[in-house]
């Protein structure tokens, strides 16, 4: 019998895709000779291919009216038996829609966040299950998936790996732990000035020095985290995809917030401590991608935070709640092992 041809849908962003990572996973393992054509931006091609569960990656630019053509109609010479859409957006739902794919399969409208997108499937799944992992492996079930996900192992590209190498030792390190204060919406992103003051507090204890990672537009916010330092000397980062998979590989771990960096790193089995604000853990916490994988995942939040989606341009007061002092201390058994 002929395993299926399945269509997945996941465009962007960085943490969403390792999120569907286990899901997609999960229709691997049910159906290993399967053609599994994955659809993202061309932008996040390293890190699907990372994966090593897409027969191959479709990547087209959808943000012009041209990219979005093409793409439908490379879908549409494609003949999907069945398109399985792990965003849950009007483009995401579209495009195989407008390519003809017969079988479309997204979330129902109890879930979904964009109104009347559900109606481009033709399965529309009501999750039960509170983690996205966990939802997008209900999309995956509905798609014929023995199992919700499954395990995968990223890889890094070893020319990534000796560049990273090459660039610590230049900087006379051999350990380092990696801060990522940016977030997307600043309303996610502890204050920059108590990730310096919890670098600091590292480096007294155990000498290790920080190195923060940071995006296009956070230049201002790593350079107040890097300043608020002082004599840890922590050093910035701001390299591409590749480079960051092989800083967060070897980290001893990471302090960050409910970002893409965060969930990279918990994927790569490193160790994390998630500092969480206005969006939920129980919805949105950082995992392993591998059931096997054994690092620590901690994760802080006040006991007072309420949660919202809504993007905000300050500081959300629930993370005021969370002093240096308390982010210090759940490090403390990380740098116990690591010593």
């Amino acid at each position: 019998m002929t395993e299926p041809r399945f269509l997945v849908v996941r465009l962007s962003s960085l943490g969403d895709i390792v999120h569907t990572f286990p899901a997609v996973a999960a229709l691997r393992e049910t159906f290993p000779q399967a053609e599994i054509s994955w659809l993202t931006h061309p932008r996040w091609n390293l890190l699907v291919e990372s994966s090593g569960i897409a027969s191959r990656i479709l990547a087209g630019d959808t943000k012009s009216l041209g990219g979005l053509l093409g793409v439908v109609s490379r879908i549409r010479r494609e003949h999907f038996d069945a398109a399985v859409d792990y965003q849950g957006l009007w483009k995401s739902a579209g495009l195989p829609f407008l390519g003809g794919v017969k079988t479309r399969i997204g979330f129902s409208s109890e879930t979904i966040r964009e109104f009347g997108v559900p109606a481009l499937y033709t399965n529309r799944v009501k999750t039960s299950t509170a983690h996205i992992v966990e939802q997008n492996g209900e999309l995956s079930l509905a798609a014929g998936a023995r199992k919700g996900t499954g395990n995968v192992t990223l890889r890094v590209p070893e020319q990534f790996e000796e560049s990273n190498r090459a660039r610590w030792k230049q900087a006379g390190l051999d350990r380092y732990i990696v801060l990522s204060p940016g977030g997307g919406w600043r309303s996610k992103s502890w204050p920059a000035e108590r990730y310096g003051a919890l670098c600091s507090k590292i480096y007294e204890l155990s000498g290790i020095r920080c190195v923060i990672n940071y995006g296009p537009g956070e230049e201002s916010l790593a350079g107040l985290v890097q300043q608020s330092g002082g004599r840890a000397r922590p050093l910035l980062f701001n390299e591409d995809l590749g480079s960051l998979m092989a800083l967060l590989r070897k980290s001893v771990f990471l302090v960050g917030g409910d970002t893409g960096p965060l969930h990279l790193a918990a994927a790569l089995n490193t160790a994390v401590v998630a500092i969480f604000g206005p969006t939920d853990p129980a919805r949105n916490g950082p995992v392993s991608s591998d059931s096997s994988g054994t690092a620590k995942r901690i994760v802080l939040r006040s006991a007072k935070a309420g949660t919202t989606y809504q993007r905000g341009d300050r500081t959300h007061p629930s993370l005021l709640d969370i002093p240096v002092d308390d982010v210090f201390r759940a490090t403390l058994p990380l740098l116990e092992a690591a010593a």
